[in-house]
């Protein structure tokens, strides 16, 4: 079992992923400690300008993976969808992937149309990423609660069964936060359960003790560091002194950065 695979088999310690969107917010995740940290697909995709889950950002992708890939933290790249529909070339991808650093990857089923891929072909996918890069941890993401589907718990347990079937090292049920469910899904499933964190959902502690092994981020800490650049943009304009003293870092702790968290 590899140093991450070990993170998502610790009853009651659940793996908290922070997810990050360049260099600067994975450098400073890390001086907190965080052994592992994910980047959100969101958070790359609009920091390049570019549209979310449409295969938009696979170069982006590639190259924040080059910048984090060796830094002193171990590190899972959002690939949505992997940015290709052929098996072949999604393993391709966890294949640079890997020889970057990398040390799992986030594969989801949803489309940027907003319907689910065919369960054959996103197992397809979890199979060739897991004969081309074997160590690589597949925490293979179903958007059935995510996309609103009409009674989405059958569909779950059909599309996580074959995605475990085909190799998944973990599996991903974003939009999942009743308790009783999560709870009975994780009971159900032979791979960690990876669940997104909300501010309205249970907390890290429930989620523990609901037998979920890995909490995300997601685009919360984007989004987060987005609002907070806005409001503090506009409380100067109205006259304010913007955030408190002490609550944003200091210009050289910033430029510091650049000596952690990967390679430029």
């Amino acid at each position: 079992m590899t140093p991450f695979a070990a993170l998502h088999h610790r009853p009651g310690e659940p793996l908290l992923l922070p997810n990050a969107w360049d260099h600067a917010s994975a450098a400073a995740l890390a001086g907190q400690g965080f052994a592992a940290i994910g980047t959100t697909s969101l958070g790359v995709a609009a920091a390049a300008g570019l549209p979310d889950g449409v295969a938009a950002t696979r170069r982006e992708t590639l190259r924040l993976a080059r910048r984090l890939g060796r830094g002193r933290f171990l590190l899972s790249v959002d690939v949505e969808s992997g940015f290709s529909d052929d098996p072949s070339e999604v393993a391709d991808l966890a294949v640079e992937l890997a020889g970057l650093g990398a040390v799992g990857i986030n594969l989801e089923d949803g489309r940027g149309d907003g319907t689910l891929a065919p369960v054959a072909v996103h197992a397809a996918k979890i199979a060739a990423v897991k004969a081309a890069a074997p160590d690589l941890f597949v925490n293979a993401r179903t958007d059935t609660h995510w996309l609103g589907t009409a009674d989405p718990g059958p569909e779950t347990d059909r599309r996580l069964a074959a995605y475990q079937q085909a190799g998944a090292d973990g599996v991903f049920v974003p939009g999942l936060a009743d308790p009783a469910a999560i709870e009975a899904l994780a009971g159900r499933l032979a791979v960690p359960l990876n669940i997104l964190h909300s501010p309205a959902g249970p907390p890290l502690g429930r989620l523990a003790d609901l037998g979920v092994a890995r909490v995300s981020l997601g685009s919360l800490l984007y989004r987060a560091a987005l609002a907070a650049a806005v409001q503090t943009a506009v409380a100067v304009r109205e006259g304010g002194a913007g955030p408190m003293a002490g609550a944003v870092p200091a210009y050289g702790e910033v430029a510091g950065l650049h000596r952690d968290g990967g390679q430029g």
